[in-house]
């Protein structure tokens, strides 16, 4: 799996999810906090969508962490002040980047979850939109 997907899962997951999933890692590991978890800011880049320019919106608090596992070293960046989480999350990067990692089958199962949860919030949102071009057809 590659890296974008896995931390979009994990950015995702609660805290308890992720460290369901790390548990293991840390129990049977050793783990150096390399650098322990603390706030950040980061700039957020988005794309304007009619010249497709991009420009900065804002910024957003970040939490960051890294550690090594073993010699293998993870590292994490999410939203928010989780530091439990980001912790975490830097352990199962160690994981992965130490090949060792064998818990996908648990992160495909709760990708198919955020996705299902994504769906049913879009379907409700889907239920207010406007169609402008029903309006166009009645003045015809």
């Amino acid at each position: 799996m590659e890296k974008k997907r896995f931390f979009r899962i994990l950015g995702r997951a609660s805290r308890q999810q992720v460290s369901a999933l790390a548990a293991p890692y840390k129990e049977k590991q050793r783990i150096t906090v390399i650098k322990e978890p603390a706030k950040s800011l980061a700039m957020i880049r988005m794309r304007e969508p009619v010249k497709e320019s991009l420009f900065y919106l804002g910024e957003v608090i970040v939490c960051e962490a890294s550690v090594l596992l073993g010699q293998t070293k993870g590292t994490a960046v999410t939203m928010g002040d989780d530091f439990e989480k980001v912790l975490d999350m830097a352990v199962l990067d160690a994981a992965v980047n130490a090949g060792i990692f064998q818990e996908e089958d648990a992160l495909l199962i709760l990708e198919a979850a955020q996705t299902a949860e994504t769906e049913k919030e879009n379907a409700l949102y889907l239920n207010t939109m406007v169609s402008f071009t029903a309006m166009d057809a009645e003045e015809a």
